[in-house]
Parts: C-alpha cells; structure tokens; sequence
C-alpha cells in the first residue's frame, strides 16, 4: 500500500479529485476540556487526518456567532468565536495543515448574517427609511394596520419568513426578512455596500492563505424584484427567493478576486434546486468552482436509480466542464448508515422520519458498499466526520439537549439536525470517548450513546474489518491510481441488481451487487472489498449483497505497485 503522506503529483487542479473531509468543528475534538469542539482539538488531531488520506478539510463557521443556528448566524466575518479559539489559533491551524498536505476550505455565509451583527442593531436604531436599513429587506405589513408578513415566504426552519420589529418609541414597525431563523436576517444583496464588505471578507481570509470557500445556500442571496408571493402552486424551479438571475453576477466578481491570488483556490457551492440546467449554471468557468451533489446524496440503495442520477450528475457537470463531486452525508442530513438501514433509503430536506426503525447490520453494509462506490467515482469526493468510524444517527437524543432551531420552530415535529452532530468518539471506556482531554472536563454538548465506544477510532484502528481501515485503505488506493484519471467512466454490462464501472485510463472496475450472489470475472484481481466475499463452484468468486468490490481487470495494470 502507497505511503498516504508521500506527496503525489498532480495532474488537475486539486479541487477537481480531491477529497475533502468535513470538520463541524464543535464535534470534532475538544482541546480545552469545555466539552465543545475547537481548534486546539483539530490541531491535535491532524496526523490523523493525515493518516486517513484526505486532501482537504472544510470547516464549518468558526466565525464569532450568538449561536442561535450553530454558527451559521454570523456576528464577525474576520474573528474567530472563543468558543472554539482565536484568530491567531486559526492562523497557526491553517499553517499546520499545510505542513501536513492538507488544504484549508473555510465556510462562508452571505445570505444572512445574526442579528447581533453591528449592522442589524443599527438598522433597529436608525428606525424607519433609514438607510443602516437598507441592508436588510426591511417591509411593511400588508392589512389595514399593516399586522400582516409583507408576503407569504415561509422560512426554511418553519414558520413565517417575516418578523415584525418594535421601534424604539414602542410602536410597531415593519418586517424583515429570515429565511431561515429570525436571529438571522436576510441580507440585501442589491446594496452596494453589502457586496463590497464580503469581498473584503474574502480577501481578508484570502490574505491567511486559505485554499477555498464553501458558500452557505448559495443560490439564495439574490431576490426576485418585488418580493412576489409564492403562490398557492409554486413552481420548484421558479420561487421568487433562489436562484434570481442576480446571484451570477456576485460570484463572477468573487472569482475575479479569487483569481487574482497565487495558488489554486477554489469556491465550493451549497446549492440544492430542482432543475440540472440551474445547477450548472453556478459552474460556468467564470462563476463557482464545484457544488455539492445533492441528488447523489438523496438517492435511495437501488441499481438503477444510482446509476441514472450517476450518468445525469457526470452530463451536467461535463456541459460546464466542472468537476463532478460525491457525498454521502453532511451536518444537515441523517447519517447514511441509519439511512440505509431503513426500508425507504431516500433522502429530502424535508425527512421528518428520523425515528423511523433502522437495521443497524444492513445500514453498516450498505455504507461501507456505498463509501467504495463515491471513493471510485470521478470527480471529488466529501466525507462527513464520523463517516470513516461508520458511525449511526444518534435518534434517541432527549428533547432537552436539542439545540437545532428546526426542533423548536416546528413544535417538535422535527427532531432536528442535531442527530447527526454528536461529538466524536476518539477512544472508549474514557470520559466523553476520548472527545476531550482528561477525566475532569466537561460533558460533551451532545451526548454519546455509551455503544459508540466500540465505534472509536482506538478501536477501529488496526482492525483489519473496520470501518476505518476501509477508508484509509480506499483514500490511499484512490490516490495513487485513480483521482488523476480524466473524470469519465463507462459502465459495464452487468445485471439489473448490480452497477458496474470502469474508469477510462485504468485497469480498474468498482462493481456493486444490490441482490443475491453474483460471480465476479474470472480474470479480475481483487483490490479492495467492502465485505466479505464468498467461494462459489469451480473456483470462482462471490459478490453477495449490499457489497462493493474494486477490481483490477488485467494483473499486470493499475495499481501493480500497491
């Protein structure tokens, strides 16, 4: 097996076969003892990251935050919150990756800001036409006293996308908009002044040398003129608070100053519509470097319905010439390994089955199959913290513990995102699994079931049929034969239960068996299993169920040197 910290050239730019592991930084390692993720915790734990065989980790806000939706309600674009360090700290991080071969991606919020931002109290104070106002989307009410939303946007948490504002003298005011929670407004990309602050946000981020920007929903900072109604029979392609034309021309001048920086800097959008034709067009060569593969993620345990979305994500990205990208789970999602478990494997935004039942043995199966098809897919690649551990939803959280604002807004009819951010279990049968340092620290935020101590990197590692030997040995077999190949594939000639791949350049095939037992090629060499494989008659080989295989199809070709 290749050294995975031996540099290896690069054919590409990186941002188009990398593969990038996402860190939610309050979840990932405490280094102070307070129970809460920070940097001093990361810092001490990339030689892991090193040792896994990523190539870059994107961090979720960092920023300085009331935390009222996890840090995506940003009070200060250019300091860190001391929740989680200092802005020396994330300076000294960023190098410290670097020594260690991997590339920085810091997230970036410009659809809204908090409400403590300095710019919202001094809309509040400045009061009615005034131009702090401006800023924001700042209406006034519809009925006669004007005790109505301006219009009838929901927010995406629930509820109302308006709040109405007391003004200083106690009467009522106008709205502004949050289409998410109200500590979050909406800011108003119209105003010139808006535009310029986030471009000297990404110069200020720029000049620390980091390597790219996740954008925060990134196809919603522009509005339709007129903040229209949605109507009663919205079109999904068509809703007057994303994807407005306006948004193409923010990130053309954001990739201008990009562009203007040494080194291979990248945009990466969050970007979830329903038409493919939308979504390229975030991708053009002047706009957005890549963009998460919503469909891929939402897509059920199923043949068929993987490969159409596979071929559609390859097309679209082709007809930008864009990098194609592939990710199984994210800090808003139900982890993967519950998903898969259940009977309906399908993911939306909308999930409100977080506690439906679950077959943990089938989920595991399924994830470790479905790890080995991303990993050989081409294009990039994201792995979610705790991925590589194969860890579960956590379902039974106590409602007191929620902190996710979709928990309280919808009543308690959804249970939230908070499942899937359970901090880390590094070593087991320690307080806080070995999350933060110490027998005297505090209690994680969110707690750990206690089985998750058999999930814990300590116990994991070295284990030949763990999960996280799996990963390494994925990531470093990824590396060294396939991220550099042209970012195609063809699929092979297989039955309706299984999904077959080669990738052009390479004697490789990543084949995948839904159903049954399946016979693998006779003169294939088997590089990597997601599972068990079973001896068949007369010699040859099976590929049972829910089980992934990469093949070496000539042994003499690709991959001879591992």
């Amino acid at each position: 097996m290749p050294d995975t910290a031996a540099p290896r050239p690069e054919a590409a730019p990186w941002w188009r076969h990398a593969s990038i592991y996402q860190i939610y930084i309050r979840s990932f390692a405490d280094g102070n003892g307070d129970g809460v993720g920070d940097i001093a915790g990361v810092r001490s734990r990339l030689p892991y990251l090193r040792e896994l065989g990523v190539d870059a980790l994107w961090f979720n806000p960092w920023y300085v935050s009331p935390m009222a939706d996890a840090g995506y309600d940003v009070a200060d674009y250019r300091d860190i919150d001391p929740l989680f360090g200092t802005l020396a700290e994330a300076e000294e991080l960023i190098a410290k990756a670097h020594e260690h071969g991997l590339r920085v991606i810091v997230d970036l919020v410009p659809n809204h800001c908090s409400d403590r931002h300095p710019w919202f109290p001094r809309a509040l104070a400045a009061g009615p036409g005034s131009p702090e106002r401006d800023r924001f989307w700042f209406l006034p009410g519809r009925g006669a006293h004007g005790e109505l939303p301006p219009n009838d946007w929901q927010s995406y948490f629930g509820g109302p996308a308006w709040t109405r504002v007391t003004e200083a003298d106690g009467a009522p005011g106008p709205w502004y908009l949050h289409m998410f929670a109200p500590e979050q407004p909406d800011l108003n990309w119209e105003h010139p002044e808006v535009r310029t602050e986030f471009e000297d946000i990404l110069r200020f981020w720029l000049d620390r040398d980091v390597d790219g920007f996740r954008i925060d929903v990134a196809h919603g900072l522009a509005k339709k003129p007129g903040l229209p109604d949605v109507g009663p029979s919205p079109d999904p392609s068509d809703l007057p608070y994303q994807d407005v034309d306006a948004v193409h021309d923010v990130y053309r001048g954001w990739r201008r100053i990009l562009d203007s920086y040494p080194g291979e800097r990248a945009f990466i959008g969050e970007v979830w519509l329903p038409e493919a034709q939308q979504f390229a067009r975030y991708l053009r060569p002047d706009e957005l470097h890549s963009a998460f593969n919503f469909d891929f993620l939402c897509c059920p345990w199923d043949a068929e319905a993987l490969r159409k979305v596979v071929d559609s994500t390859v097309e679209v990205h082709r007809t930008v010439d864009a990098p194609p990208t592939w990710v199984l789970s994210n800090h808003d999602t139900i982890r993967h390994v519950t998903r898969y478990g259940r009977e309906d494997t399908s993911f939306d935004m909308g999930d409100k089955r977080l506690l439906d039942p679950s077959d943990p043995a089938l989920g595991r199966r399924r994830a470790r199959a479905a790890a080995l098809i991303t990993l050989a897919l081409p294009g990039g690649v994201y792995v979610y913290q705790g991925d590589e551990l194969g860890l579960p939803e956590v379902q039974d959280l106590p409602d007191a513990v929620l902190q996710d604002p979709t928990f309280v807004r919808s009543g308690g009819l959804d249970r939230g995102r908070d499942g899937c951010r359970v901090p880390l279990p590094w070593a087991g049968h320690t307080p806080s699994l070995g999350f933060s340092p110490g027998p005297r620290a505090a209690d994680p935020w969110l707690p750990q079931p206690p089985a998750w101590a058999a999930l814990c990197v300590t116990a994991q590692d070295g284990d030949p049929d763990s999960f996280l030997t799996l990963y390494r040995e994925a990531l470093a077999l990824r590396r060294a034969g396939l991220a550099a190949l042209p970012q195609t594939l063809t699929w092979t000639d297989t039955g309706p239960d299984t999904l077959g791949f080669d990738r052009p350049g390479a004697d490789f095939r990543c084949l995948t068996n839904f159903a049954g037992l399946q016979p693998l090629p006779a003169d294939a060499e088997v590089l990597l299993s997601s599972g068990p494989l079973r001896p068949g008659p007369n010699g040859a080989t099976l590929l049972p169920a829910d089980t992934t295989v990469w093949l070496r199809t000539r042994p003499a070709g690709w991959g001879s040197e591992c």
